[in-house]
């Protein structure tokens, strides 16, 4: 276990507390990269004590061996104008930032008043482009992890706590190998 659901709750409500004090008269548009960061989204809301507008885009990255190296498409865009608002991009994980570096790029092209990011983990060894970060909930070592929306082959997203896969060749082939480890886990509600 890498991160338990305690840490996590503590953290998203600290980020939570630092949003609404930086953001206080000026309420935000917080837009989410579908799916991953839905479940720190969910929770990073309702820690903001401040009206939240929502809005939720989709994007792939593909070709050139399949880890973010590549083309980046837009599969689903926002449904608001942000022209003129203050936007908090919320991320799950930070990787190389090769996909957020362009998302932010369409985004500034759209003339927000503010455009900044608030990650859950930033995993800044693997970083290829300076971004600026403006909130970040921990700094993530560099190994595979699932749980907290975080996800494998579309499963273990609704893990309470993050978890790091050592052997990833192994739930590469077995997607449910992790079941044994789970009941632990869930037991650290």
């Amino acid at each position: 276990m890498l991160f338990g659901a305690e840490e996590i709750r503590r953290r998203v409500a600290e980020l939570g507390a630092e949003i609404t004090r930086d953001y206080a008269g000026r309420p935000p548009v917080l837009v989410s990269v579908l799916k991953g960061a839905v479940t720190f989204l969910a929770d990073l809301i309702r820690a903001i004590d401040l009206p939240v507008a929502v809005d939720f885009m989709s994007i792939s990255s593909y070709g050139g061996g399949g880890e973010g190296a590549g083309v980046v498409r837009i599969l689903k865009d926002l449904e608001q104008d942000i022209g003129g608002r203050d936007v908090l991009v919320v991320e799950d994980i930070i990787d190389t930032g090769l996909t957020l570096s362009y998302l932010l790029t369409s985004l500034r092209a759209r003339g927000p008043a503010s455009l900044e990011v608030c990650t859950l983990l930033d995993r800044s060894a693997r970083r290829i482009p300076l971004l600026p970060i403006r909130y970040t909930g921990f700094d993530c070592p560099d190994l595979f992890v699932v749980g907290y929306g975080l996800d494998h082959a579309e499963l273990h997203r609704n893990l309470p706590s993050i978890l790091a896969v050592e052997a990833k060749a192994v739930l590469d082939q077995d997607p449910g190998a992790l079941d044994g480890l789970l009941a632990a886990a869930w037991g650290q509600r």
